[in-house]
C-alpha cells in the first residue's frame, strides 16, 4: 500500500527547473534599486545592464516617478537552430512615490556602466509668510 504524499507545487517547479534547465513560468525581472537621502537630495539608482540609454524613459507627474525600459531582441536574417535562447525582448516599469520635499523641476538623470542614477534635489525650507491685517 502506498502512502499519501502531500503535493508541493514549489517542489514540482524546482524539479522541472532541474529537469529542463529553466522554469516553466516566466520570471518577472525588475531592476535592483537603491534609494538614499543626503542633506541636499534624494538619489535613486537602478541597475539596468544590457539596456541602452535610448531604451529607457523617465517621467515625473504629481511626485510620481515612473522609470520604463524596453529592450528589443536583435533580429538576424539568417535562420538559427538555437539550443538555448535567453536573450529575448525585455521590458520593465518601476514607480516611486517622491517625497513632497523633492523639486521635480530640477531632477537630473545620468546613465553609466549599466546604472541609471536619478538625483532629486530637495526644495529649500519654506518659511511662512506673515500677512499683516489692515484695519
Amino acid at each position: 500500500m502506498k502512502a499519501m504524499v502531500r503535493w508541493d507545487p514549489f517542489g514540482e517547479l524546482e524539479r522541472s527547473t532541474r529537469l529542463f534547465g529553466m522554469p516553466l513560468m516566466p520570471v518577472a525581472v525588475f531592476p535592483a534599486t537603491d534609494i538614499y537621502e543626503t542633506a541636499d537630495e534624494y538619489v535613486i539608482e537602478l541597475e539596468v545592464p544590457g539596456y541602452a540609454e535610448k531604451e529607457l524613459s523617465i517621467e515625473v507627474s504629481d511626485h510620481m516617478l515612473t522609470v520604463r525600459g524596453e529592450h528589443e531582441t536583435v533580429t538576424d536574417e539568417t535562420e538559427k537552430a538555437y539550443r538555448l535562447h535567453e536573450r529575448v525582448r525585455m521590458e520593465f516599469e518601476r514607480r516611486f512615490d517622491l517625497p513632497a520635499l523633492v523639486d521635480t523641476e530640477r531632477m537630473v538623470a545620468t546613465f553609466r556602466e549599466g546604472v541609471l542614477e536619478l538625483h532629486s534635489p530637495k526644495v529649500s525650507a519654506v518659511v511662512p509668510k506673515k500677512i499683516p491685517v489692515n484695519v
